[in-house]
């Protein structure tokens, strides 16, 4: 299907009546019905009686044998504190590409999130304030590069002030050090080239390498025992006789416990494990530009406009890369494709799934000037332009070039309500993270250790 066929679909959508949403997403799911062809009719899974195979430790029982769907940063960061926090357990890693975090852990913008933006209290608060430091404390350990080179969050009008003022007290409140509010002349001693009234210096703010992160985790758990599978993509899971049973490129497995961090393919995971699917993963696609020489001349270090608080998206800017050059981006387009990385990459049974949920349309219907939008500025190199301009005027034409891509697996529920905080389903067997977007990378190791003291009942 052409891309452009594509958009047209999409900007038609939001040109209908709303008080019609609802018969169009009903008409939509009859002629779509092929889509939902993951969506399980089974009974969800029975929990394990008397907690077969379990360990007892220190009053506390955790599973004999774990499998984890996912060999992305989280996957990878379950396996390597399992190896830590249950000893004695075997812990397998099931990856359905040649090599480790080849989707959102590869297709990122390697910022390390020190909990700035999320609400207090939530698991994305106290999980990134924690993940950060354990994060940076991996890559020392194992040689990855990193650089906590901070962060300048900037109000070009006015109007942005009060929720840059709202950012700083989440800020505080998340435990936040050094934080610095700048007038017009400080920013600019930051980043120079930089344009607002107003800005929010964040020193605990960096870079890394997650792939490198990836691939540094993937040989610890290798070499402390436990298993990394890739080319084993799981597409089926029983429970049977107090086991799960995996099939994994043509290959059985089998464990205690199913931990499903299959990221953009969670969903279907989970409904491969008896699970309704009540969230939907909807794909949107992030482009970034790199800026060539002279462009990269006018950003030091990281440069970010205030987000608005409606979604979890923080707005396309800038970022040095920790092995040189500046990228600009991403946006946030609704991709055709589960793993579309261009908008040419067209997979008709991802866009069936997303067209048939309600979820979607209703969404469509909440937020049509924005979809649009992000259409427009994927569409046009001006438009995404003027964006950066916002916030380095210097910025010319001539400074961009075409960059990579990534796809955010983000989860949606049935009221088209963008899930913000990360989220899971936990059963006494299996646990299904459903939702672990931005900062899931940077929070990982902190992620994983909530998980497995969740699982234990510590």
């Amino acid at each position: 299907m052409p891309f452009a066929l594509v958009d047209t679909l999409f900007l038609a959508a939001m040109v209908v009546e709303l008080r019609m949403e609802n018969r169009c997403a009903a008409g939509c799911m009859d002629l779509l019905k092929w889509g939902l062809m993951n969506a399980s009719s089974n009974t969800p899974a029975a929990p394990i009686p008397g907690k077969a195979g379990a360990i007892h430790v220190d009053g506390h029982a955790y599973p004999g044998s774990v499998a984890i769907v996912g060999g992305g940063i989280v996957g990878l960061a379950l396996a390597y504190r399992a190896l830590d926090e249950w000893p004695g357990a075997r812990i397998a890693v099931f990856e359905k590409e040649t090599e480790v975090g080849q989707h959102q852990s590869g297709h990122n913008s390697n910022v390390l999130h020190c909990g700035l933006y999320y609400k207090p209290g939530s698991l994305k608060a106290q999980l990134a304030v924690e993940g950060i430091r354990a994060m940076v404390l991996f890559c020392q350990q194992h040689g990855v590069p990193y650089d906590r080179c901070g962060k300048l969050v900037v109000a070009v009008g006015e109007n942005e002030v009060p929720r840059l003022r709202e950012l700083e007290g989440r800020g505080k409140t998340n435990g936040l050090q050094g934080l610095r509010w700048l007038g017009p002349e400080a920013m600019r001693e930051v980043e120079p080239y930089v344009r607002g009234v107003a800005a929010l210096h964040v020193p605990e703010e960096g870079i890394t390498d997650f792939p490198s992160v990836c691939r540094a985790m993937a040989a610890s758990i290798r070499s402390r025992g436990g298993e990394v599978h890739t080319s084993a993509e799981v597409s089926s899971l029983t429970w049977r006789d107090g086991q799960w049973r995996l099939r994994a490129s043509d290959r059985e497995h089998s464990a205690n416990f199913l931990f499903n961090c299959a990221g953009l393919h969670c969903d279907r995971v989970a409904a491969l494990a008896g699970e309704r699917r009540q969230t939907r993963i909807v794909p949107f696609r992030g482009e970034y530009y790199e800026l060539n020489a002279e462009g990269a001349q006018l950003v030091k270090n990281l440069i970010y406009p205030v987000p608005d608080p409606r979604f979890p998206f923080l707005g396309v800017h800038f970022t040095r890369m920790i092995h040189g050059g500046v990228e600009a981006g991403p946006n946030a387009v609704l991709a055709t494709a589960r793993e579309g990385y261009s908008r040419r990459d067209v997979s008709l049974r991802d866009f069936a799934d997303v067209i048939s949920f309600s979820g979607f349309w209703r969404f469509l219907a909440k937020y049509p000037r924005m979809s649009a939008y992000e259409i427009y500025r994927s569409l046009s190199p001006a438009a995404f332009l003027h964006s950066l301009q916002r916030l380095v005027p210097a910025l010319r034409r001539e400074h961009l070039r075409p960059g990579g891509a990534g796809v955010r697996a983000q989860a949606l529920t049935r009221t088209g309500a963008l899930v913000q905080d990360f989220d899971y389903i936990q059963r006494p067997n299996a646990l299904h993270l459903i939702n672990a977007p931005s900062p899931g990378a940077t929070a990982s190791l902190a992620i994983a250790r909530h998980l497995l003291r969740v699982v234990s009942g510590r």
